[in-house]
């Protein structure tokens, strides 16, 4: 029910699922566990937050969910909970959808054995889930005539079953018969509550990928073709059945006319794919989410489109939907069975959408508390008798999306307990400012020309790897960046926002901090053109800095950030006459220059530091330092529980945070750093 709820309001970035959901909360209310928020991200032009009344409803509801780490860790799990669900469903719709298709073979028409209508079920799963690596925008042109043509088609026969067996079930729509059907149908009325599920399974995986729509051609769908035809096709088949009780199984396939039959099942068995398909989509977009937001293992996501973004491929989870769909189709050979597995996932995504929802009517929506009260208690209502059915099924297949979930749950639980770990021990073991500055320019070391690239987690502090690296090697390179991949609890962050860049300690130290943030649905690589944008945004905060410093007016550097040419940087560097190429100089809208009328459009930061370098010599060292070479230090943390922790934390931390570590993707092949420039920092700590 509230699944089509909630495509009735437009949430600000026209998103939903239950990350989706989570992140937008997250922008209202600090309830991550994972505390990387900077004060600068909110000034990001996607990012929204709400000024609470100090006494309103929202601003009590905020401060009680902040008030404890439990609260926090609660909707968490509820989070997770939903998208495991999700997940699991995943894997059950392509499975009933393309079965209850190709099952269409051996009713009444054909002499054809259900053993072979699965094995065939079984050849068009495989086929669908080896065709994901190509992206669905090469045929997505097919999918929407397609399934206009089924909704028209299965609402036609409704209209026509109607008219010839029993135009009197039309009286079945008014409400006064749900009223009767319970009163003489009594325990057995309520327990077929389950068995309907189905008909509304689906809509969750539109809602998990909400991306790829927008929501008013959801709304307009619904309304205006897929909720009358679906009405329609289950008033005829009641119809139907008025006339051929014995028909009960198979009903839909038995009451299409001789005539059209085959033509339907062709279609039929399309539309399956194209459900599936759908489904598949969502479960890799709620992957995506759930990596960027630190509750999954890093995986390899392939952007299938140079068009939609939106349009992912993930070759391991891909997989293994593949062999549990197969498994499942296989296993059960049985419709019933699968629809009760699918109808358990379905209703616990709805209760964990509604239990979101009611946060986001307070703390997003600013809602009545009436209005919020009446919302939550109407859906849970509706809800709570579905899932009071759906439990008395559990035993009958509805356990397979528990164990699914199950699984899914303790790894992407596990991976974000051990990621909030690794943060934490990060941010204890971070070395103070007044350690570097002691150091002396040199840092203590010899200074070999170079760049390096230190790659970190904290988007504040110097971290601890960088302290363990030059107090065990004599040199460290002339110029060092600290590269921040931070992931932000939006959908998205404009490329000319992407770069935060800010100086660490004086100008002759030579060491910069880069933030790059992304979205939860952002490309989230390192390659080539990212590193060119790295030091394309390093050159401009030079320029800028410098004519900040130099006491130019705010005219001088809008000029500046209004040139369109690109950069022309010769090596010796004696004259810079044209600026940074057009993608560096559109970052500069997200520069904020403290004091100054940029702060508008700007977001990196300047410290008051003594100018002993001219802009030209210092963009000349830069460059220079970068045609020597570029290394890569990435950070090994190995963490280990400590003696005497619990049972559980052991196994959780020993075994399997270090199986999924093992088994993972490593930072370097994410970050696509070659080896001859990669320097990896091992360190060991108990937690």
């Amino acid at each position: 029910m509230q699944q089509n709820q909630l495509g009735t309001k437009r949430l600000e970035d026209n998103l939903s699922g239950t990350f989706a959901l989570y992140s937008l909360l997250s922008r209202h209310a600090k309830i991550l566990t994972i505390p990387n928020h900077d004060l600068s991200d909110e000034k990001l032009t996607t990012y929204s937050c709400s000024v609470f009344r100090e006494q309103s409803f929202a601003a009590k509801t905020k401060r009680w969910l902040e008030g404890h780490h439990v609260k926090k860790h609660a909707i968490l799990v509820l989070v997770l909970v939903g998208s495991c669900m999700v997940i699991g469903d995943g894997i059950l719709t392509p499975a009933i959808s393309v079965l209850s298709a190709v099952g269409g073979i051996n009713v009444g028409r054909a002499k054809i054995s259900g053993d072979v209508a699965v094995l065939v079920a079984i050849v068009i799963l495989i086929f669908l889930f080896s065709m994901q690596r190509y992206g669905t925008d090469k045929v997505g042109w097919l999918f929407a005539p397609v399934v206009f043509l089924w909704f028209i088609l299965i609402g036609g026969i409704g209209i026509f079953n109607i008219c010839k067996y029993d135009y009197t079930v039309l009286r079945a729509l008014s409400p006064v018969h749900i009223y009767r059907y319970f009163k003489r149908g009594g325990k057995d009325g309520w327990t077929s509550l389950g068995g309907i599920m189905l008909s509304i399974t689906g809509t969750e995986a539109l809602f998990a990928d909400l991306s790829h729509f927008p929501a008013s051609s959801i709304q307009i769908a619904f309304t205006v073709v897929v909720f009358p035809c679906l009405l329609l096709a289950y008033t005829g088949q009641v119809a139907y059945l008025m006339k051929h009780p014995h028909y009960v199984v198979g009903a839909f396939y038995h009451s299409i006319p001789e005539s059209i039959y085959w033509p339907v099942f062709l279609v039929a068995t399309t539309a399956a794919i194209v459900a599936s398909q759908a489904t598949i989509s969502a479960t890799f977009s709620v992957v995506k989410q759930a990596l960027a937001l630190g509750c999954f293992p890093r995986v390899k996501v392939v952007h299938t489109s140079m068009m939609f973004r939106n349009q992912i491929y993930i070759p391991d989870i891909n997989w293994i939907l593949m062999v549990l769909c197969i498994a499942v189709t296989a296993g059960f050979k049985n419709q019933t069975q699968i629809g009760n597995a699918s109808g358990t996932a379905v209703i616990i995504v709805m209760l964990v959408t509604t239990f979101l929802m009611t946060l986001i009517m307070i703390l997003v929506w600013h809602s009545h508390w009436s209005l919020v009260l009446l919302f939550t208690c109407l859906s849970l209502i509706v809800e709570g008798f579905y899932l009071s059915s759906v439990i008395q099924k559990v035993y009958q297949g509805g356990w397979v999306p528990l164990v699914i979930a199950t699984a899914f749950f303790i790894i992407m639980y596990i991976w974000h307990y051990g990621t909030a770990k690794r943060y934490e021990i990060e941010m204890h073991t971070k070395v103070s400012m007044a350690w570097i500055l002691s150091l002396g320019p040199s840092l203590g070391l010899v200074r070999v020309p170079g760049i390096g690239l230190v790659y970190t987690e904290l988007a504040s502090g110097v971290p601890h790897i960088f302290s363990h690296f030059i107090t065990n090697l004599p040199a460290i390179h002339s110029v060092v960046v600290f590269v921040c991949l931070k992931c932000l609890p939006v959908h998205t962050v404009p490329e000319e926002e992407r770069f935060l860049v800010k100086r660490i300690g004086p100008k002759n130290f030579r060491m910069f901090r880069c933030v790059a943030r992304f979205g939860y649905k952002d490309l989230h690589k390192k390659d080539d053109d990212f590193e060119k944008k790295l030091f394309d945004s390093i050159f401009l905060f030079v320029r800028l800095e410098s004519l900040m410093d130099g006491g130019s007016s705010d005219s001088d550097v809008s000029s500046l950030l209004d040139e369109q040419n690109e950069t022309v940087i010769d090596c010796t560097l004696k004259a810079i006459n044209s600026s940074v190429e057009s993608t560096a100089l559109q970052m500069a809208d997200s520069i904020e220059i403290s004091n100054s009328p940029l702060h508008q459009n700007v977001s990196f930061i300047t410290s008051d530091r003594e100018n002993d370098q001219t802009e030209a010599d210092e963009l000349e060292f830069l460059v220079s330092s970068k045609n020597v070479g570029v290394v890569h230090f990435l950070g090994n943390t190995v963490m280990k529980a400590r003696r005497d922790s619990r049972f559980c934390k052991k196994i959780a931390i020993d075994y399997i945070y270090a199986f999924l570590r093992k088994i993972c993707r490593e930072n370097s092949v994410m970050f696509n750093v070659p080896h001859e420039s990669l320097l990896n920092v091992g360190q060991t700590f108990y937690v």
